[in-house]
């Protein structure tokens, strides 16, 4: 019995293997038709480095790049704002964490930092954040992991700095400092439109640039959307760059500046397709029919 064993078990291995190899080849087979389904549209940053993020990311960097861009902050605190809400949280809008730590920056309500529904406003908590940072004494000629981990208090209080270089990409694009830096693809399909989609673009803006700096824009006579009057380049991409990045919630379809031009499906900026070119003293937004 003994000396029969070894080769069934042989030929029970053998066959164990080919059906392995049998289903890896199925696999490999199907991969060339199967196309996986696309979990998020993406956007991608370029600006002396390159970032990928998902339109929740996006936003949500924008959102606290314009906060500080409103409080007067300086771009290295938005740097260090934005290193801290990627170690946080992923840039993503948690609603739970350690103990009691929710939102982009896990700050605790239990810690002064407000009830649960103020902090989970990207806006109320990138306020807060910056409003702590002020207080640091010479925050500014710290390394990012230092400032955010005075403000935040963290066990890791190292870990910030890794994500240093793809904030300072960021900061950079968010405010205004280089030119068609972020591209971001949105289906052609969103869930709002026309006069609906407007409301809802201008809402936006004002909620994070407050009603003093959105003040300038106003509805577009020509297309469904808006436009906003800016006063040299530098504040004009960085409302080009804040709209690209909250287009996919506002039903946003194009943005024009200069003579460049962001079409939602292609998620490009290229050169203005009828040639006439554009106003580098107003921003143009188009949203979806």
């Amino acid at each position: 019995m003994l000396v029969r064993a070894k080769p069934v078990l042989c030929v029970v291995a053998l066959l164990a293997l080919l059906g392995v190899v049998g289903v890896v080849v199925l696999i490999d087979n199907l991969a060339d038709n199967i196309k996986l389904p696309r979990l998020s549209p993406e956007c991608t940053v370029n600006a002396d480095g390159k970032v990928t993020l998902d339109t929740a990311q996006m936003a949500n960097a924008a959102t606290i790049a314009a906060v500080g861009v409103r409080r007067n902050m300086p771009e290295q605190a938005i740097v260090v704002a934005l290193a801290t809400a990627f170690q946080e949280s992923k840039l993503e809008n948690l609603d739970s964490g350690d103990r009691d730590s929710v939102g982009l920056f896990q700050q605790r309500p239990s810690q002064g930092w407000g009830t649960v529904e103020q902090i989970q406003d990207p806006r109320y908590a990138a306020d807060k954040f910056y409003v702590a940072l002020k207080k640091v004494k010479g925050w500014e000629r710290m390394r990012v992991t230092d400032a955010a981990q005075k403000v935040q208090r963290s066990a890791y209080p190292e870990a910030y700095q890794k994500w240093a270089d793809e904030s300072k990409v960021l900061a950079a694009a968010l405010t205004g400092r280089a030119t068609g830096a972020v591209e971001c693809v949105v289906p052609d399909d969103p869930t709002v439109r026309g006069a609906e989609a407007a409301t809802a673009l201008l809402a936006s803006l004002q909620l994070d640039w407050g009603k003093k700096l959105a003040a300038q824009a106003h509805s577009a006579e020509a297309v469904a959307g808006l436009t906003l009057d800016v006063a040299n380049p530098n504040t004009g991409w960085r409302f080009a760059h804040w709209l690209v990045s909250h287009a996919s919630a506002t039903g946003l379809e194009r943005v024009r500046f200069g003579d460049l031009e962001w079409h939602a499906p292609e998620g490009k900026w290229q050169p203005v397709a009828d040639g006439r070119g554009g106003s580098q003293a107003q921003v143009v937004a188009e949203v979806f029919r």
